[in-house]
């Protein structure tokens, strides 16, 4: 099985090239850098280069089977300061990628979409995959319009998909310093002696997710063989941002200011995934309690500021 990452220099990316390896997979990862923290695979394909480096990108598609999609050229803090680069520079080119699929007759398109970004402010909880979807930044609009390109290429061409909705992914190779994820940027800045920066009184419900919990469930996406194409990934319980930072001081054994600074407009005040699909379809679940989670990710930070 020849798969193909795009994206897979980051943080969910190198895992997911990991266990791609691991269970026999011919890996190439398509990304604009290569990976931070250590150095390049040797049983990996690289092509670096911008998403949209079209030519780049048809010759990593050749004679590939599964591509799994995890490029975003924004993040949901940024991506409402310029939509139209949104759009161009992720709808646009993932409708290229889909054509240049269905031309080298790619078996499956995996796309990894967001789980909290998408949904928007919900009305219940937790959040099913058939809760309406009202994002409230570019970044979630966007995941949704590719969403439904991959379906129409599906009806249209018959390329096969799955979309995997994941919640607050965290773990060892995230970016500490990149400014995205509470966990990480938590610990990052504990590690440097600086305050945590939360948005809001703290009240605020997400769901977070260990990064080995995910990739297996992404990995079951992939493989197994399902009626259903859109699946959410988290673990299924919430924790206040105030709990969070209560259990970062815990496992940290740190103490650190708060910093209170106004919520953000395209941040949603609780977001529960209902992971009851997964479950059932993936044969899946998350086996990583979140303070077991954050004790790893914490002595991965440690060890990389050291």
């Amino acid at each position: 099985m020849k798969v193909l990452i795009l994206g897979g220099n980051g943080f969910i990316g190198s895992h997911l090239a990991d266990r791609l390896l691991a269970s026999g997979c011919k890996v190439s990862v398509f990304d604009r850098q290569m990976e931070l923290y250590r150095a390049p695979l040797p049983k990996v394909d690289y092509f670096i280069g911008d998403f949209g480096n079209r030519a780049m990108l048809a010759s990593a598609l050749k004679n590939i089977d599964i591509v799994f999609h995890l490029i975003s050229t924004t993040k949901p803090n940024t991506s409402n300061a310029d939509p139209v680069f949104d759009v161009l520079s992720n709808v646009v080119e993932t409708i290229y990628l889909l054509e240049q699929c269905v031309k080298e007759s790619t078996q499956k398109v995996v796309f990894i979409s967001t789980g909290g970004a998408i949904y928007g402010t919900p009305s219940s909880l937790p959040v099913s995959e058939d809760c309406p979807t009202n994002p409230e930044s570019s970044y979630g609009i966007v995941k949704l319009a590719i969403e439904k390109y991959m379906a129409l290429f599906h009806r249209l061409y018959g390329l096969e998909y799955v979309i995997v909705r994941p919640s607050n992914a965290y773990g060892m190779r995230v970016d500490p310093f990149g400014g995205q994820g509470i966990v990480p940027v938590a610990l990052g800045r504990i590690v440097r002696g600086q305050a945590v920066e939360i948005w809001g009184d703290g009240e605020a419900v997400k769901d977070y997710i260990y990064i080995d919990d995910l990739i297996d469930a992404i990995y079951q996406a992939a493989f197994r063989q399902t009626t259903s194409r859109i699946f959410n990934l988290g673990s299924g319980i919430g924790c206040s941002v105030n709990e969070l930072v209560r259990i970062i001081a815990e496992v940290t054994k740190s103490q650190f200011d708060v910093m209170h600074s106004p919520r953000a407009t395209h941040d949603v005040p609780k977001i529960i995934l209902d992971i009851t699909r997964a479950k059932r379809d993936l044969d899946w679940e998350p086996i990583t309690p979140i303070r077991v989670g954050i004790e790893k990710t914490w002595n991965f930070i440690k060890e990389i500021s050291s």
